[in-house]
């Protein structure tokens, strides 16, 4: 072999090396974005499931289950405080079934506790999570996810309840533990959080926690905020992405939280899912997040259009490591919104 050879020889294995290290750096900082779905156990688990587009969710939120004064979430073959959508409290059986029937098709399955509002069923989250009862509560919610098969647990503390358990200094302590237990099982631990002051997790709980989920909604509702806003911005979503970072969420389990829903003011119903904005005033009106006048005084709706969606999607892709969803039931017959959410993601 000449010199020149040899030198071409070595260029093309020093080159090919070169690619394949490349390759694998875009990949480690390009993974596929998540796209977590809640899934409300209160509309009907099988309806719910049967309504999404499951080719695009790498991560399901079953929602919510709480436990009994006891600290238990299971008695006698069904969740003690889970209940669906004619009240009842679901069969651990029913439970199983819908968790395999989602991981048949490669997603991750979490079940989602506490809520936004606790239910009356529910025992005090407070006394539950005091050192006293930590490790029963964690030992609890372990049997949990074992009996279900899940993949994971979310939490979801929100409100004065989460300022309440974070004050006595019983929030990380929990969290730390339950993440602990976790991954000595494999299994993942995520959260839902506000960004206001008194709703966000403690900065010192982020470690512990797989996926950040940012619930960047609800900026005003049927009861709180000034009339004559939007309800999720696009400017909001930007800025919850931006703060969250800035309190110390790595970029790839940052998850940027949008509705599948709106709200209305002034003589519109005051609740609306996305589907229902459809139906009601059809096509043309959802292609703007707004319908009628905003302003205070105003009759109006004030929701996402698939537009916004995809600005969203492709806003999280850039910034942070995907997008969650509330809830999964409200998207129209055709996926309206989750087909934005594909679109916002694809890196084509």
């Amino acid at each position: 072999m000449t010199n020149i050879s040899l030198f071409r020889f070595i260029a093309s294995i020093l080159i090919g090396f070169i690619l394949v290290l490349s390759a694998d750096s875009a990949t480690a900082r390009s993974p596929r974005p998540v796209v977590v779905g809640y899934l409300a156990a209160f509309k009907g688990l099988d309806l719910s499931i049967e309504r999404t587009d499951r080719s695009v969710f790498t991560h399901y939120n079953l929602s919510f289950a709480n436990p009994d004064g006891d600290g238990r979430f299971v008695r006698e073959g069904r969740m003690t405080c889970m209940g669906d959508e004619t009240g009842a409290n679901l069969s651990v059986d029913a439970l199983r079934k819908s968790v395999a029937r989602l991981q048949a098709g490669g997603a991750k399955v979490l079940i989602s506790t506490a809520g936004g509002v606790i239910p009356g069923c529910s025992g005090d989250w407070k006394a539950l999570l005091a050192p006293e009862r930590r490790a029963a509560t964690v030992a609890a919610l372990v049997a949990l996810s074992d009996t279900l098969g899940l993949d994971g647990v979310d939490i979801d503390i929100e409100g004065q309840l989460l300022t309440d358990i974070d004050r006595a200094g019983d929030y990380t302590p929990f969290i730390a533990a339950l993440s602990e237990a976790m991954k000595a099982r494999g299994k993942l631990l995520t959260c839902a959080t506000a960004s206001y002051e008194g709703g966000m997790i403690p900065i010192d709980s982020i470690p512990w926690f797989d996926l950040v989920n940012v619930m960047s909604y609800d900026a005003i509702g049927p009861s709180w905020g000034p009339p004559g806003a939007e309800h999720s911005p696009y400017a909001m979503a930007e800025r919850d992405l931006d703060l969250w970072l800035a309190r110390g969420v790595a970029p790839d389990r940052l998850v940027l939280g949008m509705p599948f829903y709106g709200y209305g003011f002034d003589g519109e119903n005051a609740n609306w899912s996305y589907r229902e904005i459809a139906a009601a005033h059809g096509k043309d009106a959802t292609n703007v997040d707004v319908i009628g006048k905003l302003c205070s005084g105003c009759r109006y709706i004030t929701h996402n259009s698939p537009a916004t969606i995809e600005k969203k999607s492709r806003l999280a892709a850039a910034k942070a490591g995907g997008v969650m969803v509330w809830e999964l039931s409200q998207d129209t017959p055709d996926h309206a919104l989750t087909k934005a959410i594909e679109r916002g993601l694809s890196r084509e």
